[in-house]
């Protein structure tokens, strides 16, 4: 009961007028950001954590919040409608959202994409507000082991995406896990692949890859396909004349998606370092993996839209976790609110509920209400989206081609990474053209350099023994269920064969 009693001060703290009007504003402001490919929620919290100075303590990280996880709502809107990611989370929507819109289901694909943000990031506040205490028990047995094996389970995402000629996929991933290891090695403190250039130093940005990958590499293919000679229609070319809400089918199909995924990414989320590219990705591959029917991923399948949006979400209610009962940032958004919270002289940690409990259960209540208010902005606003990529090629193309760069160019001022965008597109526009898979490049450059740190971290603290990872009670846990996954994917790949052969036979 005690649990309840502080939602509800929370609740009425959170619907104070001056609150919800913060609320409202961050929430539309975290939509629109995520919709701005390569800026991405910290970007987005960093600039406008300024104008918060003049604010009460409790209204401003509400505001910065809702930014927080209003962007993740927005990022997928460019995923399905152009196929460029508005962040790395969003990485997984475009497999089968931007495969919908052509289709002519995007309006469909964009009700779902709210429905499940909104089902992922309400299940992930009400496993914050009853099951907090015991994740942050959990995660603080954590460390490098148990992080390589985490992105070892996203990165075999990868196999998923390999469905067509895995040659060419596997060539794809070591693209970018090429592209992954350019700069300055942690261990060593060397330069490694950077010719000398200044520039590259920090390393090759996922950023301006993605945007040049997706959506410039779209755009050089669109060009390719004559679609500038057409007067109208816009960028997606529909089969078929699309309807806004999705089917009764689509609902009945993705009944146990949301729920299932959004405790997976909860999960995952949780766990500080883990973040919600690599939830997506994994639910994105665990729903792959339990379809009857996988070939039709990557086909424009709903369940491959709504199994990521569900988890991302989800995790980002999750990273919240260990922010507010450890004091530890699960993700570069939440390091930001971190930097919010000790400005206001607030110290997240296990004591942070007993000493402000007006401020955490205030700003874990006006997580209800901010995804119920973007529930109702994403749905109302989708006519607008459908609407713009109807537009005329020759209005839609330019524009696409300004948001990018400038999206780009927005991280780290860069101009630099401006010309690797434009020549990942022209890679992107070729790899399309010949079968390859940009999706496991971008996904080997995220994963990647992760998973290596991981790895060397973990070596050196077991000098160089590989037994580390069976002797540590979480790591094993990590590979049980890691087994698990592999072995249920045997078998029922195993069993589709056997139907097939059934009705061959028959």
């Amino acid at each position: 009961m005690e649990i309840f009693d502080n939602l509800l001060m929370g609740l009425s703290i959170a619907i104070t007028p001056i609150n919800l009007m913060y609320l409202l504003i961050g929430a539309s402001i975290g939509m629109m950001i995520g919709a701005i490919p390569g800026f991405g929620p910290s970007a987005g919290i960093a600039i406008l954590l300024p104008l918060t100075f003049s604010m009460s303590p409790i209204s401003a990280v509400m505001m910065l919040a809702a930014i927080y996880y209003g962007a993740m709502f927005g990022g997928t809107i460019t995923a399905i409608l152009l196929n460029t990611p508005g962040d790395s989370t969003t990485v997984a929507s475009t497999f089968d959202g931007f495969p919908l819109a052509q289709r002519g289901r995007a309006g469909p694909a964009l009700v779902m994409q709210a429905c499940a943000s909104f089902v992922g990031g309400t299940i992930g506040v009400i496993l914050i507000t009853l099951l907090a205490p015991i994740f942050s028990m959990v995660t603080r047995s954590f460390g490098p082991p148990e992080f390589f094996l985490l992105c070892v389970m996203g990165l075999l995402t990868l196999v998923a995406l390999m469905s067509g000629n895995w040659i060419l996929g596997l060539i794809s991933a070591l693209i970018g896990f090429a592209l992954g290891t350019v700069g300055v090695d942690l261990e060593t403190g060397h330069q490694r692949f950077t010719f000398g250039a200044v520039e590259l130093i920090g390393g090759i940005h996922f950023i301006p890859v993605a945007i040049g990958l997706f959506g410039i590499g779209e755009l050089f293919y669109a060009f390719y396909n004559g679609a500038h000679k057409s007067g109208s229609g816009g960028i997606i070319q529909y089969q078929n004349e699309s309807r806004f809400w999705p089917t009764k089918q689509d609902l009945i199909d993705c009944k146990y998606t949301m729920p299932r995924n959004s405790i997976l990414g909860f999960v995952i989320g949780i766990i500080p370092g883990a973040g919600a590219t690599i939830a997506s990705l994994m639910a994105y591959s665990l729903e792959r993996s339990l379809s009857k029917n996988p070939e039709k991923f990557g086909m424009g399948e709903m369940r491959g839209l709504v199994a990521p949006e569900s988890a991302n979400n989800a995790a980002s209610s999750g990273a919240m976790v260990p922010l507010l009962t450890l004091g530890i940032p699960g993700s570069a958004s939440t390091a930001v609110l971190l930097a919010a919270f000790l400005m206001w002289g607030l110290r997240p940690g296990p004591l942070l509920m007993e000493q402000n409990p007006e401020f955490a259960w205030g700003l874990i209540s006006s997580m209800y209400l901010g995804n119920m208010a973007l529930l109702v902005l994403s749905v109302f606003a989708i006519p607008l989206f459908v609407y713009i990529i109807k537009a005329p090629y020759r209005i839609l193309a330019p524009l696409v081609l300004v948001v990018c760069t400038l999206g780009t160019f927005s991280v780290n001022a860069s101009i630099v990474e401006t010309f690797i965008m434009l020549a990942a597109g022209i890679v992107g526009f070729y790899m399309k053209r010949l079968g390859f898979s940009p999706a496991a490049v971008v996904l080997a450059l995220v994963l990647g350099p992760m998973a290596e740190e991981s790895l060397r971290q973990t070596l050196l603290i077991s000098r160089g023994s590989f037994d580390i990872f069976f002797i540590r009670q979480a790591s094993v846990y990590i590979l049980v269920f890691f087994a698990a996954i592999i072995l249920g994917g045997a078998f029922l790949n195993s069993q589709r064969r056997r139907d097939k052969l059934k009705e061959n036979t028959v």
